[in-house]
C-alpha cells in the first residue's frame, strides 16, 4: 500500500510552494504568534487536507495546471485544519502531537487559544479575498462544524445513550466537514455543475467519515506510537465511539459502567473487554468500508489522470492503517 508522501505524488511540488506561501501569509504579525505558526507548520503534518483540494484542483483542471485561487484555497484549509489542532490539544490538554511539543506546552495555554484564533482570522481573511461567495460560505460552515463537534463532543461524555446518528454528526463536524466543504469549494472554482458539487462533497464526507471511524478502531487495536497519543484514550475520556456503540447494543450492562465514568477500579479493563469480546470491532470496520467504497464511488467521473488515480486510492489508504 501507497504511503501518504507516494499518494500526494502528484502535487508534491504544490505542497512544498504551499509550506512556503503560508509561512510568509502568517509572517507579518506578532513575534509570539508567528513562533507558535512557524513551530505548527514545520510540525511535520502529512498535509493530506490541502493535498485533497489540490489533487482535486488538479484532476479537473483541462491542462492539469492551478490556478492562484485553488492554490491559496488549499492554503486555507491547512489554515483552518492547523487552527482546530492548537484548539484541540488545549481541549484536550495533550502534551504532544505527532511526536513535538503542542503549543501550549511550549509556550502556554493563552498563546495557544490566540495563535489558533489567530489562524481561523488569518483563513477568514484570505477566504474572502478570494471573491467567492459560494466559497467562504462552504469554508465558514467548517469553522462553525469544527466548533460545533467539540461542544458536542464534550456534551456527550460517558452518555450511553446517545444515538449512532450523533455520533456520526459528531465526527462529521470534527473530521469530515473541511474535506468535504473544501473539496466543494476546489469545484465551485473550477466551475464545476451542482451535481458534481454535490459529488464531491460526497467524496469528502465519506472518506472523513471512513477516517474518523479508522482512528476510532485503532484507539482500541493500536499501540501508542501508531496513535501518537495514548492508547484507549477516548473512552477513558469518555468519549463513546463505533467500537463502544455497538459493544452497548451487544452488551448493555456496560452502560452501567459508561454512566458511572469508569470510575471504580477495573472499570476501564472491564470497559474494554467488553468492546473487545464483541462483534464491535468487526462491525466498525465494516463501516468504515462501506463509507470509503461511497468515497471511491463519488469521484469515478473524474477524468483520468494521476491525480484522479490518487484520490481514487485514498479511501483504500484509510482502511489500511487497519491491517
Amino acid at each position: 500500500m501507497a504511503t501518504v508522501t507516494e499518494l500526494l505524488q502528484p502535487v508534491e511540488l504544490d505542497l512544498e510552494t504551499l509550506l512556503t506561501d503560508l509561512r510568509s501569509l502568517i509572517g507579518a504579525g506578532h513575534p509570539i504568534l508567528q513562533a507558535a505558526a512557524e513551530h505548527l507548520f514545520s510540525a511535520g503534518g502529512k498535509r493530506l487536507r490541502p493535498g485533497i483540494v489540490l489533487l482535486i484542483s488538479r484532476a479537473l483542471s483541462a491542462d492539469g495546471d492551478l490556478s492562484a485561487r485553488h492554490r491559496r484555497l488549499a492554503e486555507i484549509t491547512e489554515m483552518i485544519h492547523t487552527a482546530s489542532l492548537v484548539h484541540d490539544d488545549v481541549v484536550d490538554e495533550a502534551s504532544t502531537r505527532r511526536g513535538v511539543e503542542t503549543v501550549h506546552s511550549r509556550f502556554n495555554y493563552r498563546v495557544a487559544v490566540l495563535a489558533g484564533d489567530f489562524l481561523f482570522a488569518q483563513a477568514s481573511w484570505h477566504l474572502a479575498n478570494l471573491d467567492n461567495l459560494d466559497v467562504v460560505k462552504l469554508l465558514s460552515r467548517v469553522i462553525m462544524d469544527l466548533a460545533d463537534g467539540e461542544v458536542k463532543q464534550g456534551l456527550y461524555r460517558y452518555d450511553a445513550g446517545q444515538s449512532f446518528a450523533t455520533y456520526l454528526e459528531k465526527s462529521y463536524c470534527k473530521t469530515a466537514s473541511l474535506i468535504a466543504n473544501s473539496a466543494q469549494a476546489a469545484g465551485v472554482l473550477s466551475n464545476q455543475t451542482d451535481e458534481q458539487l454535490k459529488q464531491l462533497h460526497r467524496f469528502g464526507r465519506q472518506l472523513g467519515l471512513a477516517f474518523q471511524v479508522v482512528d476510532d478502531i485503532l484507539d482500541f487495536t493500536g499501540n501508542d506510537e501508531q496513535l501518537g497519543k495514548p492508547a484507549t484514550s477516548d473512552l477513558a475520556s469518555g468519549y463513546l465511539t463505533a467500537p463502544v456503540l455497538y459493544a452497548l447494543e451487544e452488551n448493555p450492562s456496560l452502560s452501567g459502567l459508561i454512566e458511572r465514568e469508569l470510575s471504580l477500579d477495573g472499570d476501564l479493563e472491564q470497559a474494554l473487554h467488553f468492546v473487545r469480546d464483541s462483534q464491535a470491532i468487526p462491525r466498525s470496520r465494516a463501516l468504515a468500508e462501506d463509507f470509503a467504497r461511497e468515497s471511491r464511488e463519488a469521484i469515478q467521473w473524474l477524468p483520468d489522470s494521476p491525480s484522479k488515480r490518487a484520490l481514487i486510492e485514498l479511501p483504500d489508504f484509510v482502511l489500511s492503517r487497519l491491517y
